[in-house]
Parts: C-alpha cells; sequence; structure tokens
C-alpha cells in the first residue's frame, strides 16, 4: 500500500501546531511532513539536499501551500512544481491567510488545485480541515505518478 503523505509548508509554528491538532481531531492518520520554508520544500520534492536519499516515487498524496514563506515563495513554489514534469499533476491547495485577491488570481493562474483561508477561530479552522480531508483523502482520485 503506497504511504499517503500530506506535505505541510508552512513557516509560522503556531499555524504547524494548529494544523496537526486540526488533524488529530478530524482523526486524520496520513503522516504529515511540515517543511517551514519553500527552498526545503522544493529540495523535499526533488530528492535533493537533505533529501537525497529519499525515494522519489513517494509524493505527497497533495500539498498544503502557504503563500508567504521564507527563501522561496508559495507562488515560485507553485510554478517551479508546475514546470517539472515529475511533479506537475501534483495536487497542491493554497492553505494561507491571505486575504489578497491577486494572491487568489495568481495561485489559480499557475495551476493551484484549491484555495484554503485560514479562519482565525480555531474550530473554525478544524471543520475546515475536516472537509479538505473528506475531499483530497476519500473522494479526490490523485493522478498517475509520472516517472
Amino acid at each position: 500500500m503506497d504511504k499517503k503523505i500530506i506535505l505541510l509548508v508552512e513557516d509560522n509554528p503556531s499555524d504547524v501546531a494548529l494544523t496537526r491538532r486540526a488533524f488529530e481531531k478530524s482523526k486524520i492518520v496520513n503522516e504529515l511532513i511540515a517543511i517551514e520554508d519553500g527552498k526545503e520544500a522544493l529540495e523535499y520534492l526533488q530528492g535533493a539536499g537533505k533529501y537525497s536519499g529519499r525515494d522519489r516515487n513517494i509524493l505527497p498524496i497533495v500539498v498544503l501551500l502557504d503563500i508567504k514563506l521564507p527563501l522561496i515563495d508559495g507562488i515560485t513554489l507553485l510554478k517551479t512544481i508546475r514546470n517539472d514534469p515529475r511533479l506537475r499533476r501534483l495536487p497542491v491547495v493554497m492553505l494561507t491567510s491571505s486575504k489578497e485577491e491577486s494572491d487568489l488570481a495568481e495561485s489559480y493562474d499557475h495551476g493551484v488545485n484549491g484555495f484554503i483561508r485560514k479562519p482565525v477561530c480555531s474550530r473554525e479552522f478544524e471543520k475546515t480541515i475536516e472537509t479538505f480531508s473528506l475531499f483530497w483523502l476519500l473522494i479526490n482520485e490523485p493522478p498517475p505518478v509520472v516517472k
């Protein structure tokens, strides 16, 4: 059975903890790998840098990506993913507190699969994660892996 990993790219430790807690409360048992900057996330996905020994054929079932990140921002990382033949089908969902209409438009212009604004209230966030999990982890048919 394939490992169904969720990659969370988020630089705010409080938001990472909130996401982990929401996953636990929603009884999501998938492994959640949290990475705090876009450069490291790209290295993880490409199996480079400190991830050079990682099996590159095991990709996350979905990437939860913040827009405002250090080193490589979320939009630039999204563009890089979409331009990589091996990664271009990877489902990417923006999970961000950005209220900028331009961030929403630019995300969709570059092929994001979904855009979720983080609710301020932790109860609402838990409900959002529960709804997210129903679609992305249970209903959605993932794309075939390009080798």
